[in-house]
């Protein structure tokens, strides 16, 4: 009965491949390109069979018509994302991030108050990012409470009620000392739960990163952390995404991307940062240009040139 289940399937056909990507590209700026259709296939295959529908029209029909504030999108959303994370992930860039960038900020809050260091983690899966951060400003000194507030967002309704949870199993702390689990979490029958002195000093938000009327609602950030996310857009929507975020900054705000990720041929709206720790981008200064660095070198060439005989 199983394998007779499986022949009865529905397939994907091309028409529907490119109903469904547009359709997700317009509304939330996922990016399914060929390669990625056996995934999408199975995972809508998923939907369909919950909801005991018979095709794939049948469901983009469903969803093309769907009324303001009806959960199946949320649902789709849910079943296509990957969430793939864990607490201290990608390190050295978290290190830059508490210990240069943070301690820059806080030096210039000493001569020019502006209230506290403001941080976004945009795409924030199931919480590990924002909480490993205000776990490592306590660490180092920093009070959270008065000089540091975290905004996480995600597409994810399911991810963000985990988030909020604040409930992990071993996976999540693959890169975790076991000092730094003992000090920040409780532990009961295999789960770890991440304690209220770090808990609190997060606010969560469900935010889609192409819908600026949400996002409006958010301040001027310091910091904003968009790690492994932009891999999953298109050229244009990760230049319009690029493009918010360096209007959410403050001049001299820092845009942190994963290790995978770069702004070649994005924007040329931000300058590579070199810290001791990692490499970050960083929102020029207003009336500071940035050194080209194809100038430069044209002019180290006709240097050489000049000085031969």
């Amino acid at each position: 009965m199983g394998a007779m289940d499986e022949k009865l399937e529905p397939v994907l056909n091309d028409a529907e491949f490119r109903m469904f990507t547009e359709l997700l590209r317009r509304h939330c700026g996922l990016h399914f390109g060929p390669e990625s259709r056996f995934v999408l296939e199975k995972r809508l295959a998923r939907r369909l069979r919950e909801l005991e529908i018979k095709s794939f029209a049948s469901y983009h029909y469903l969803l093309r018509n769907a009324r303001p504030g009806d959960d199946e999108f949320a649902n789709l959303i849910d079943e296509i994302t990957t969430n793939e994370t864990y607490f201290l992930r990608e390190r050295s860039q978290l290190r830059a991030l508490v210990s240069e960038i943070f301690t820059e900020l806080r030096l210039q809050r000493r001569s020019r108050p502006r209230g506290p260091i403001m941080v976004w983690s945009a795409g924030c899966s199931s919480g590990e990012e924002p909480y490993s951060i205000v776990m490592l400003a306590i660490e180092a000194g920093i009070d959270v409470k008065h000089d540091l507030r975290v905004y996480a967002s995600d597409i994810s309704r399911k991810m963000l009620r985990k988030a909020r949870q604040g409930e992990y199993r071993e996976a999540s702390f693959r890169e975790t000392e076991p000092q730094i689990r003992e000090r920040y979490f409780t532990e009961k029958d295999g789960v770890w739960r991440i304690s209220d002195a770090v808990k609190q000093h997060v606010d969560f938000i469900h935010l889609n990163l192409i819908d600026r009327s949400r996002i409006a609602l958010l301040g001027a950030m310091d910091v904003i952390l968009c790690r492994n996310v932009i891999i999953y857009f298109d050229a244009a929507t990760k230049r319009e995404v690029i493009k918010m975020f360096e209007e959410k900054l403050r001049p001299g705000g820092h845009l942190l991307l994963g290790h995978s990720e770069s702004l070649v041929n994005v924007t040329s709206g931000f300058e590579l940062r070199h810290l001791r720790s990692d490499l970050v981008y960083r929102k020029p200064m207003p009336g500071l240009a940035r050194p080209d660095p194809w100038h430069i070198a044209a002019l180290r060439a006709i240097g050489d040139v000049e000085r031969q005989p």
